[in-house]
């Protein structure tokens, strides 16, 4: 099956890890770059030896030689295990997708086109191979190792809250972008639980393919064993109870505040009057907001600067034809050259502050409006409590209501009324960025204050102290 009508000028990463597997890579290589993914797919092979010991070195750096312009090889020094060999390719690799591809051809080649067809299509984040969902042909070996991997899968659902058939597949396709900022610390097998568990607490869109599988007696030297399904279960364990889904610490925060739902509603319904019909979101991240706010808009375009916020975004609200998405820095003029005049509001929300020329971003959101269209901008308020949590957020500043009504007005925009939101989480916010100078909130904080956001939507206005936040409601002249 050619994919080519969904994929133009897009680029396939395959990672192949090897580990003494000197006799079988020249075919895996040859068989690889005899896919047809189509006219307009361009493929790299990262080849990453690890540590082999039987010659594979010697055999794949005369493959280089012969394929020199699409196989980039790396090299351990000693075997450090699959996971790491993984993750050397998973640094190195350019494409916008990838798929692992073992050495030993217990995985056929030919499913690659179907594995990543979901992917091309723009319907999944990450795409398995299951060996049990069989229509094509599969090996039957071994009863006990079956059953191991059945039931190491059914724990992982179990804790990840998902309905995989295999997830120990060695066929993982995922978009390059979102698994190089997740974090892998698996050494051998155990990064199989370890990759789903962390997509499934990512929020990613993972599908199932069925695929063949010519699976290796040990004699045939099949190298997983029974050592392997008990580290499988200590990672489960593990990652489970973690929640290490995120390499910047910035991007740590936004996803723990990103898993309070209420509050995210609360702020939604907050601005939700003052919303018009055809809606541009300055950095929408993931949409936790876009999906409150997009529901019943002629057109409501979301917007980030981060492509694989974009990508993430162009899955979640793939069945949604009103919802349209590009990518748009708030200070870059150009962006906005396109959506002059376009919308009757902008939302900017909690974007402004990491801004350097604040001032030029609002002439850019006014830009974008209507005569007598709305501009919400959601800020953070008091510099006298910027602190840890700011910097590890990239806040260049917070704002005072003065301030940010001259900055308005001297872009060019009427301000209607400035909403002071959320003064519940002041004094947390204090304690942790300025007297504990934490970069993270505790997953109990977070628990608990949303949870509690039924009490904090009653009583905010009754609040002694200033709000966290101010939100500007303002119009185009």
């Amino acid at each position: 099956m050619s994919l080519e009508p969904h994929c133009r000028n897009r680029k396939i990463s395959v990672l192949i890890p090897v580990y003494n597997e000197g006799d079988l890579i020249p075919a895996v290589i040859e068989r690889v770059l005899a896919v047809d993914f189509g006219p307009k797919v361009e493929t790299e092979l990262v080849i990453v030896d690890d540590g082999s010991t039987d010659g594979s070195s010697e055999v794949i750096a005369g493959l280089s030689r012969r394929y020199a312009s699409q196989l980039i090889v790396l090299t351990h020094a000693s075997n450090l295990g699959k996971a790491a060999a993984v993750r050397t390719a998973i640094a190195h690799a350019t494409g916008q997708f990838a798929v692992i591809q073992d050495s030993d051809l217990e995985y056929d080649p030919r499913d690659l086109p179907a594995l990543l067809c979901p992917l091309l299509q723009g319907r999944a984040d990450a795409v398995y191979g299951s060996r049990f969902s069989v229509t094509g042909e599969r090996r039957v070996l071994y009863f006990w190792h079956s059953v191991a991997n059945r039931l190491l899968t059914t724990i992982c659902n179990a804790v990840a809250d998902l309905n995989l058939t295999d997830m120990e597949t060695g066929y993982k396709a995922f978009r390059l972008s979102l698994v190089q900022s997740i974090p892998l610390r698996s050494e051998r097998f155990g990064m199989e639980p370890e990759l789903t568990i962390k997509l499934a607490q990512r929020g990613a869109a993972l599908y199932e393919v069925p695929i063949s599988y010519h699976g290796r007696t040990y004699a045939e030297g099949k190298k997983i064993g029974l050592a392997d399904a008990f580290q499988a279960l200590w990672c489960i364990l593990v990652y489970g109870l973690r929640r290490d889904i995120y390499r910047d610490a910035g991007a740590r925060i936004l996803d723990s505040l990103a898993r309070t739902p209420r509050f995210n509603l609360w702020m939604a319904d907050t601005i939700r009057p003052f919303v018009g019909k055809r809606v541009l979101e300055i950095g929408a991240g993931i949409g936790n907001l876009s999906e409150f706010l997009s529901m019943r808009r002629e057109s409501y375009t979301a917007t980030d600067v981060d492509q694989e916020h974009l990508a993430r975004l162009s899955v979640r609200f793939q069945g949604r034809p009103n919802v349209h998405l590009r990518r748009c820095n708030l200070d870059n003029s150009e962006d906005f050259s396109a959506l002059a005049g376009q919308v009757d509001t902008v939302i900017c929300l909690n974007v402004l502050e990491h801004i350097r020329d604040d001032d030029a971003a609002l002439r850019n959101i006014r830009s974008a409006l209507v005569p007598g269209g709305r501009a919400i901008i959601l800020v953070p308020q008091d510099q006298s409590i910027y602190g840890t949590l700011d910097k590890v957020l990239g806040h260049y500043r917070r704002y005072s209501e003065p301030e940010l009504r001259s900055k308005i007005e001297a872009a060019g925009l009427e301000l209607e009324r400035v909403i002071h939101f959320n003064r519940a989480t002041r004094p947390g916010w204090y304690l942790n960025g300025r007297v504990l100078r934490r970069t993270s909130f505790s997953r109990f904080q977070l628990w608990a204050f949303d949870h509690f956001v039924w009490l904090w939507r009653r009583i905010d206005r009754l609040l002694p102290w200033p709000s966290i936040s101010l939100i500007a409601i303002a119009r185009r002249r």
